[in-house]
């Protein structure tokens, strides 16, 4: 009995003579395809550059769907013709992203101009919980409005969403910047 205590106490003793150290914090690994661009070749009047690693999906009424298979979200393009109605099409796009109210923590907004390729429009982050983190609206006044909105294919969680928002994010702003229309 003597034996087992000494012993218990001898191992009790060598093993506790050390320093503890807390364990390094751990980070995602994420790692997203390169960016790589490519033109659209859908018969739209309209063009824009998109990754190379998703998917394009013509819809109806002159539409796509921009889908990134491995993030589990897209980006959701609608056209519009302008027919004397281009402030109700404005009013439109502006009420579709303020119904995140609800659930954003926050809505950001940036204009974009390019008179040279008559694009102008509007980008808006959107913080939290909402359904769709990131839209714009382009027009050139004219003829075409063209209105995106990203959505992931899972229940809205802004942390962990966050990464593939900014990556997609650079996409959507890629999107306007080349947009052309074609006449």
């Amino acid at each position: 009995m003597y034996r087992c205590i000494l012993l218990f106490l001898t191992l009790v003793i060598v093993s506790c003579n050390g320093e503890t150290i807390p364990k390094p914090k751990a980070y995602l690994s994420l790692q997203y395809p390169q960016k790589q661009y490519e033109k659209t070749i859908e018969n739209r009047p309209y063009t824009f550059e998109v990754p190379s690693s998703t998917t394009v999906e013509a819809l109806p009424k002159n539409w796509l769907k921009i889908k990134y298979p491995k993030l589990k979200a897209s980006v959701d393009i609608t056209y519009r013709p302008i027919q004397n109605n281009l402030k109700e099409l404005l009013m439109e796009a502006d009420k579709l992203v303020f119904e995140h109210t609800i659930k954003a923590d926050n809505i950001s907004s940036r204009d974009y101009s390019n008179n040279q390729k008559r694009v102008y429009g509007k980008l808006y982050d959107i913080s939290g919980n909402a359904a769709s983190q990131v839209q714009f609206h382009v027009t050139d006044s004219a003829k075409h409005f063209l209105k995106a909105s990203l959505f992931f294919y899972s229940k809205p969680n802004y942390d962990s969403v966050l990464p593939a928002l900014d990556y997609i994010k650079q996409d959507m702003i890629r999107m306007m910047e080349t947009l052309e229309w074609k006449e």
